[in-house]
C-alpha cells in the first residue's frame, strides 16, 4: 500500500488516464484527477470509491492542460489538499485533426501542439517546482509518450511530431531532475483498448496502403504498467517502457 503517496493524473476522465487512476487508487495512493470534463472526472472518482474504498483519497480538479494558469492552479490545489506531490502521470493528449494534413488549418495544428506538447511541458514544469521545494524533496514524473514517439503511422504528422517532442522532454527532464531527486520516465503504449484507439480493432491504414485490423490489449494492463513505474524507489528509474499488443505491426518492416 502507498497511503502516504500523492499522485496527479491528467486526462483522468477516460481511457488510459482512467485506468491508471483506478490502479493507483486500488494501491492506496491519494489521487488528484485532472481533465477538462468535470462530470467524467466525478464518474471515475465514484467508481474508484465503489471498487476500492478510496473514500476521501480522491480529489477532482477540472483542468485544461493547454492553459498554463490552470495547470498552476491544479498543482496548488493538490498541495493545499494533500500537502505534496509524489507522482505525476503526465497523460492528457489528443489525436490528429481529421483528413490530410494538407487541408489542416493553422489553428488545427496548434490545438494538437497546445495539448500534447505545451500542456505536457506546463505540467512537467509545475511538478518540478513542487517536487524541488517539498520535504522530503523529489518525486516521479511519468510522461505518456506513444509508440508514435518512435515510429509514425500514415497521416499522423501532428500527433507523431508532438510525441517525438515528448521523448525530448523526457530525456532532458530525466537529466535535469537529478539535482532535485526527481525521476522522469516515459511509457509508450501500443493499441490499448480505449475510445481513442478503438478504430484499430476495425481496421486502420498500414504503411503499404492496406487497411488491416490490429490486435489490442486491455487498458488495465497499462494501468498496472504505470503503477509498477510509480512504485519504484527514486534511486531507480524506467526511462522508457513500451507496452503493446504482442502481435501488433510495430516491430519489423512497415
Amino acid at each position: 500500500m502507498n497511503l502516504g503517496k500523492v499522485a496527479i493524473v491528467t486526462g483522468a476522465g477516460s481511457g488510459i488516464g482512467k485506468a491508471v487512476t483506478l490502479a493507483l487508487a486500488e494501491a492506496g495512493y491519494r489521487v488528484v484527477l485532472a481533465g477538462r470534463r468535470e462530470a467524467m472526472l466525478d464518474a471515475v472518482r465514484d467508481e474508484a470509491r465503489q471498487r476500492h474504498g478510496a473514500g476521501d483519497r480522491l480529489l477532482c480538479v477540472p483542468t485544461d492542460v493547454a492553459d498554463a494558469a490552470a495547470v498552476e492552479d491544479l498543482f496548488a490545489k493538490a498541495v493545499a489538499h494533500f500537502g505534496r506531490v509524489d507522482v505525476l502521470f503526465n497523460n492528457a493528449g489528443r489525436g490528429n485533426p481529421p483528413g490530410s494534413f494538407l487541408d489542416w488549418t493553422a489553428a488545427e495544428w496548434r490545438e494538437v501542439v497546445d495539448v500534447n506538447l505545451n500542456g505536457m511541458f506546463y505540467c512537467l514544469q509545475q511538478a518540478f517546482r513542487v517536487m524541488r521545494d517539498q520535504s522530503p524533496q523529489g518525486g516521479r514524473i511519468i510522461n505518456n509518450g506513444s509508440i508514435s514517439a518512435h515510429t509514425p503511422r500514415p497521416n499522423s504528422i501532428a500527433y507523431t511530431a508532438t510525441k517525438h517532442a515528448v521523448m525530448g522532454l523526457t530525456k532532458t527532464a530525466a537529466l535535469d531532475g537529478r539535482a532535485f531527486n526527481i525521476a522522469v520516465g516515459q511509457i509508450d503504449v501500443g493499441n490499448a483498448m480505449t475510445e481513442l484507439a478503438s478504430r484499430m480493432a476495425k481496421g486502420v491504414p498500414q504503411a503499404n496502403g492496406a487497411i488491416e485490423i490490429e490486435p489490442m490489449i486491455d487498458v488495465d494492463v497499462v494501468g498496472q504498467s504505470v503503477l509498477y513505474m510509480a512504485n519504484l524507489p527514486l534511486e531507480a528509474n524506467v526511462l522508457f517502457h513500451t507496452v503493446m499488443a504482442t502481435k501488433m505491426p510495430f516491430v519489423g518492416r512497415g
